[in-house]
């Protein structure tokens, strides 16, 4: 089964507001089972809207449509769904009821253009918006079902979870599809390919692997089609056990986790603290940590050393060290770690010192080379890391890379 979704708005096509409603929805009918066949964004314009149901009803069995719903005169969906219907606009008492209580509570007296927002399509089922004013519209034609919403993220999710779904589950049959995302840091795609290639090989037809990499980190996400949920999920948690076993310190979490929220999670259990000394990064761990809800519990604080006289000065590191060595060294940035965990009187201080770029780069020390050290109650650690010569790249790179060292030196 196949869905097309589409977003009415040309605030969407002119960058003035970014379409998160087709993201929200392609996961829920992924989970469903239904796979979407592309994603448009659309003028108002009424024949730019005809055009694009008609395309969407030659192509798939159900259409999700967002925006052009209000009672303003931009929006034009609701006489386009006439035309493309062969049907007319008359009045729904329950909405024009509902609209009427939803108004009066805030004092609001009904106008022409709140009233002409109960005016529904003759042939739709409407689905009730307890959330907003302008209700969902269910229509079918030639075997295709189109759903039109409110572009309102609040409302379209109400209407989806609480009526649409439901209703899809009732029309179709569909095939569950179930996820399972591996969060990977420390090897660059075609190694942790490389690597894993075995046990990729291995999976069962019924289960596939994409490799979703950012900045950030490398997600792996398995994907089962089947009938049976139970067997899925069984061959699912089986195989992502086989994969922490082949990169334990490349897993740093599952899903929606953060790194920093699994080292916070560690450092609670253990009653331990953690505090970081950054040069290169400028505070984008310290940034890490603290966007994290609770992290107070175990952050205590950053030292942005970015010049070597802070570096001397606040964190102690003698100046022989910087004129021998330089300061993206291993010398340094240990010696920065062991005095910033001195400075923040913490358990753990993650610290870095690099050459971000796109200056400043020599031929011994290119732009991207990075020094990360993590100091704790058994002494200190460093690695060298090269990066690139994008800086914005190379501190979100240096910057998880630290963390993933420092949690591995919390499990070891």
């Amino acid at each position: 089964m196949k869905a097309d979704l589409i977003t009415i708005g040309d605030e969407i096509l002119i960058g003035q507001i970014i379409d998160t409603n087709s993201a929200w929805m392609a996961r829920k009918l992924n989970d469903e089972g239904i796979a979407v066949r592309q994603i448009t964004s659309i003028s108002d314009e009424h024949d730019h809207i005809l055009e694009t149901l008609s395309d969407a009803s030659e192509n798939v069995d159900l259409v999700l449509i967002t925006g052009g719903l209000g009672p303003t005169k931009d929006d034009r969906t609701k006489d386009a769904i006439c035309q493309f219907f062969g049907t007319q606009l008359v009045y729904d008492d329950n909405v024009l009821k509902h609209i009427q209580a939803l108004l009066a509570p805030r004092g609001v007296q009904m106008n022409g253009l709140n009233r002409d927002q109960a005016l529904v399509p003759e042939s739709a089922v409407v689905l009730h918006n307890r959330m907003g004013t302008a209700p969902g519209l269910w229509m079918e034609k030639d075997g295709c079902v189109f759903v039109f919403m409110p572009g309102v993220p609040f409302e379209m999710k109400t209407l989806v979870s609480e009526q649409i779904l439901p209703r899809v589950r009732t029309r179709f049959k569909t095939t569950p599809i179930i996820h399972r995302t591996v969060l990977s840091q420390g090897l660059p795609e075609s190694m942790l390919a490389e690597r894993i290639a075995d046990w990729e090989n291995s999976l069962p037809s019924f289960i596939k692997l994409a490799y979703l990499p950012n900045p950030m980190h490398i997600r792996l996400r398995l994907s089962a089609s089947g009938e049976d949920r139970d067997v899925m999920n069984k061959v699912l948690d089986e195989k992502v056990e086989e994969l922490l076993e082949i990169i334990p310190e490349q897993i740093f979490g599952f899903e929606d986790e953060t790194l920093t929220g699994n080292i916070g999670k560690l450092l609670k259990q253990r009653n331990q603290t953690v505090g970081t000394a950054e040069s290169c990064t400028g505070g984008n761990i310290a940034h890490f940590f603290t966007s994290d809800a609770g992290s107070s519990d175990y952050f205590r604080g950053s030292v942005v050393a970015y010049s070597n006289e802070v570096k001397e000065k606040v964190l102690g590191v003698p100046e022989k060290l910087l004129i021998e060595h330089g300061a993206v060294s291993a010398e340094v940035v240990e010696a920065m770690a062991v005095g910033a965990r001195k400075v923040l009187g913490v358990d753990y201080v993650v610290a870095t010192s690099g050459v971000a770029g796109p200056t400043g780069g020599t031929p011994e020390k290119p732009v991207g080379l990075v020094w990360i050290a993590v100091a704790g109650p058994d002494g200190v650690v460093s690695k060298k890391y090269n990066f690139g010569n994008d800086r914005g790249r190379n501190i979100v790179r240096s910057s998880q890379s630290a963390l993933n060292l420092l949690r591995n030196t919390l499990l070891k």
